[in-house]
Parts: structure tokens; sequence; C-alpha cells
């Protein structure tokens, strides 16, 4: 909150003689209004201080902005602040209301993460070791093991015997280990 000796004026080009009448009303509404107003406000922002010194310094700011509507106002002006200062808690609610709470990212970056260049080098060697296959060892193990059938429905599928897929899978197998020995990878 300001004290009365840096409150602003309405107009730079003061008068050295006294204080304007602006200054005069935001004194008195400083000296008379603030301390009952910031006891409302702690009310209505469940005891937050900062967020309650805030509202009443932006009470206090309209009310500036205002003086002219103020001075012709007959009696009290607290009136006129516990509204203005009420209106701003509810803004301040729904402002916070219709945008989503932001989170902090620190504890994102401690999440252990899967390294994918790893997957895409295994993934890359074992293409290139199937390209060293024949096409009916590739078919059978692309049939069988990537697609996830069984013997007779790959069978079905190649329009082959199954005891063919079967013999092609296991040859097939033993050249794709000795593909990937050949490439360093040992497991």
């Amino acid at each position: 909150m300001t004290d009365d000796r840096t409150l602003p004026s309405h107009d730079p080009r003061r008068s050295t003689d006294g204080p304007e009448p602006d200054e005069e009303l935001m004194r008195t509404l400083y000296k008379e209004h603030a301390g009952p107003l910031l006891a409302y406000v702690l009310r209505l922002v469940a005891g937050d201080r900062h967020r309650a010194e805030d509202v009443v310094q932006e009470t206090l700011l309209r009310a500036w902005r205002n003086t002219e509507q103020l001075n012709r106002a007959t009696g009290s002006l607290r009136p006129w602040l516990v509204t203005v200062a009420r209106r701003i808690v509810i803004d301040g609610h729904r402002s916070r209301q219709a945008r989503p709470q932001e989170t902090d990212a620190a504890p994102l970056e401690l999440l252990p993460a899967e390294d994918e260049l790893d997957r895409s080098l295994r993934l890359m060697t074992i293409s290139d070791a199937m390209a060293d296959l024949t096409e009916a060892h590739r078919e059978v193990l692309i049939a069988t093991y990537f697609a996830g059938r069984t013997v007779t429905e790959a069978a079905e599928a190649l329009g082959i015997p199954a005891g063919t897929v079967r013999s092609r899978a296991f040859y097939a197998l033993r050249s794709l280990k000795i593909a990937l020995e050949e490439r360093g990878v040992t497991s």
C-alpha cells in the first residue's frame, strides 16, 4: 500500500500552494477507509494478505481515477469502495476459474524417459539383417513373428503347407541370428 506522501497526482502541473482536491480526497480515503477496507477484503480472500493488499490498492486507484464522480457523491464513500473491492475479488476469482492452473515443469524433468535412440538403432540393425535373408525366409518371419500369426494362420496367408512354414521359420531364425552376430548383436 502507499503512504500519503506518494499518492499519485491527477494533474502533473500541480501548484505548490497546497494539495489539489483529488489529493485531499485520496488522503482522506487512505486514512479513513483503507484499514476497514483491508479487513473486509481479507475476509473475502480467505486471509491472503498479499492478495487483499493488491485489491485495496486497486480499489483506491480506481477511486483516484474517478475523483470527479466521488466528489459529487453524497454521503459516505465506503459503500462505493466496498462494492468496487468486492467486484475486483469476484473478477479475480472468475479469471482464475477460466484459466487452468499452471503447473511447474520441474517434476516432469525428474521422470525417467526411455531412450528412443537405442530402440531405433536396434530396429535399423534388425531391418538390415532381415534384408540379408532370402525372400521366402523373410516372408515367413514377417507372417509369424512380426504379424503375430500362428503357423497355421501364416500357412494360409502365404499359401504354403504348415510344415514348410515351420521349416522356413527355423532356418530363417538361424540365418537371422548369424546376420545379427555379424553386426555385433550378441543377445
